[in-house]
């Protein structure tokens, strides 16, 4: 453009220098008009001065095209300078762009790696991990097998249990019993074992128990057998080889639910037996005593039975049983018109020398436990039915036309009679340490089902069953502490008389009526044979027995209680009293004072 704008003004220059050559070339003849155009511009400037002017303006502005050229030139410059930087700057920001990509790339490459390293590092510590858990569960195995808490078979887990004891008793007056006392048998005053102490020691008590666990979807499969050597057969004695029998305690098997409902049958503690969670088998909250036959007042029994419970939210249960039943009988001056049972069958596996009753029903037991979150509380009842068969011509009265008056088994027939009872437990636990406790049972038929084993029934004179009403009850007090365990047991059973005269014998017939002869209770006899070994037994000494007392106290003193299993050693006193109904001659009892230590090795 600036070449442009110098040829335009050059061209202008030449044309105006042109025109002024062409003025002064005029002929001189036409003064007149040449007068009047000199006298026309001497009015305003002359050419020369306009050319000068002009001359002067296209210097000055040739100065200004030569600013405006230096402008542009400069102005170029710079911006072919800027051109420069910017070509400099793209590049270096592709350079910038370039390394950044690089560096991303490099960063993701990094993190890639890290998490990689990470990784790596984490399967690291879960492969030690696992090696330390692996080491451990072997080790675990290692100590399982050298020392193992619990066996694993087929998917059953097998449990040992038990305990080895080493027991003794001393009684004052002498009874022919080891640490099992036959409450009910406690002699009369005039009786010669009465002058008489015992010592007995033995391994008898000592227990095995095997617990096998398992489970079936979302059912609990639980099977438990416990047995001791407290029985005797026929060659057991204590001459040289003291050899006891094994004897049956526990044997059942258990299906329970995921909705708290169970099943249990086989032989284990009878419903009626306390617990101390629920009314579940092996929690049974037995009397801490030595005494293998606990203590008086305590309501329990160990039968057959098929039970079923349903827990609701572990603070309510409910459970019904069907136990095997059994009648314990005594009569005195009755006739032989009735029979309940007899000797039990040894081809049918019963003991040949024991009396069985033969049962109609199975005993019905229900109760309800409830733990309100301060004690354990229970109510349970029993339903029994007891029968016998009547031969009511066995001593046919004078005006029976049914008799004829001949003794015959005419007119025989079977006689049934119901039994019932009602019962409470309750255990509060106070200050963290004392645990007291209260039962009790009342009811017709429960004899049984006490620790002094009284009778059910007796006989009326035509030959039915009577049956005697009986009370139990038992208070217990228990100091728990971690290295020794007192404890105070106080409890009483009552049994009811129930007689009536034989109007054709005219004899008082049943159970502790005031015309029965205890004139004997207080006479001591000679013995009954040659042989040494027998003391004479009471003569008119009829005395059927009203109450047992019992209060007993003991401890135990754990030396040990830890992985290896527990041992420990205690002893136990108690007092009994046998008070018998008053007869012909006052109300005859006897008492014994006994002592009993256990040292007993408790397996983990």
């Amino acid at each position: 453009m600036k070449r442009m704008m110098a040829v335009v003004l050059s061209t202008v220059l030449a044309a105006i220098s042109i025109a002024a050559q062409a003025q002064e070339g005029t002929p001189a003849a036409t003064t007149k008009s040449t007068h009047k155009k000199v006298a026309a511009k001497k009015s305003g400037p002359t050419i020369s001065e306009q050319l000068s002017e002009m001359k002067q303006a296209i210097d000055a502005q040739q100065q200004q095209m030569k600013q405006l050229t230096d402008f542009v030139q400069s102005r170029d410059q710079t911006i072919q300078q800027l051109k420069q930087e910017l070509d400099q700057s793209r590049t270096m920001a592709a350079q910038a762009q370039n390394r950044a990509e690089t560096a991303v790339a490099e960063t993701t490459e990094q993190q890639q790696t890290v998490m990689a390293l990470k990784g790596d590092v984490t399967d690291l510590k879960m492969g030690a991990t696992n090696s330390a858990l692996n080491l451990q569960e072997t080790q675990k195995r290692i100590g399982d097998l050298e020392s193992p808490l619990a066996i694993h078979f087929k998917g059953i887990t097998i449990t040992p249990g038990g305990f080895m004891a080493a027991e003794s008793v001393y009684r004052n007056r002498a009874l022919g019993a080891d640490v099992n006392t036959p409450y009910n048998s406690i002699f009369m005053p005039g009786s010669g074992q009465n002058a008489v102490s015992e010592f007995f020691a033995s391994g008898r008590q000592s227990r095995i128990s095997m617990l096998a666990e398992g489970k079936f979807n979302d059912t609990k499969l639980t099977g438990y057998v416990e047995a001791d050597f407290l029985s005797a057969g026929v060659t057991s004695n204590n001459n040289a080889s003291n050899s006891y029998t094994l004897r049956q305690r526990q044997v059942w098997g258990q299906a329970a639910l995921h909705n708290g409902l169970s099943f249990t049958g086989g032989q284990m503690w009878s419903l009626v037996t306390e617990t101390k969670k629920g009314v579940d088998n092996r929690s049974e909250a037995l009397p801490m005593t030595i005494d293998a036959n606990y203590t008086v007042g305590f309501s329990w029994a160990r039968q057959y039975g098929f039970r079923v419970v349903k827990n609701f939210n572990n603070h309510v249960w409910l459970a019904a049983s069907l136990e095997n039943p059994q009648t314990i009988f005594a009569a005195r001056g009755n006739a032989s018109n009735f029979a309940l049972g007899g000797l039990g069958n040894g081809g049918g596996l019963y003991n040949s020398t024991a009396n069985y009753s033969f049962n109609a029903t199975p005993d019905l037991v229900l109760k309800a436990a409830v733990e309100p979150g301060l004690g354990h509380y229970e109510i349970f009842g029993i339903v029994s039915r007891f029968r016998d068969r009547v031969y009511p011509c066995e001593e046919p009265p004078a005006s029976s036309s049914l008799c004829n008056g001949v003794s015959s088994t005419q007119g025989a027939y079977n006689s049934s009679k119901n039994g019932a009872g009602l019962g409470a437990n309750a255990r509060i636990t106070l200050f963290k340490h004392l645990d007291f406790g209260v039962h009790a049972l009342a009811g017709n038929g429960v004899g049984r089902y006490g620790s002094a084993g009284l009778p059910d029934a007796t006989v009326n004179a035509d030959g039915t069953l009577a049956l005697l009403r009986s009370y139990q009850g038992l208070a217990t007090l228990e100091w728990h502490m971690p290295r020794f365990d007192v404890y105070l047991n106080g409890g009483e059973e009552y049994l009811g008389r129930r007689w009536q005269i034989d109007p054709v014998s005219g004899k008082a017939v049943g159970y502790g009526s005031p015309l029965f002869v205890t004139s004997g209770c207080y006479t001591e006899t000679l013995p009954g044979s040659g042989t040494g070994f027998g003391f004479g037994g009471l003569a008119n000494c009829n005395a059927d027995t009203q109450r047992v007392i019992e209060g007993t106290f003991g401890f135990w003193l754990r030396l040990y209680n830890g992985p290896k299993g527990k041992l420990q050693l205690g002893p136990q006193y108690s007092y009994v009293s046998r008070d018998a109904w008053t007869g012909t001659v006052g109300a005859p009892h006897g008492i014994e004072n006994m002592v009993f230590t256990s040292f007993r090795y408790y397996l983990p």
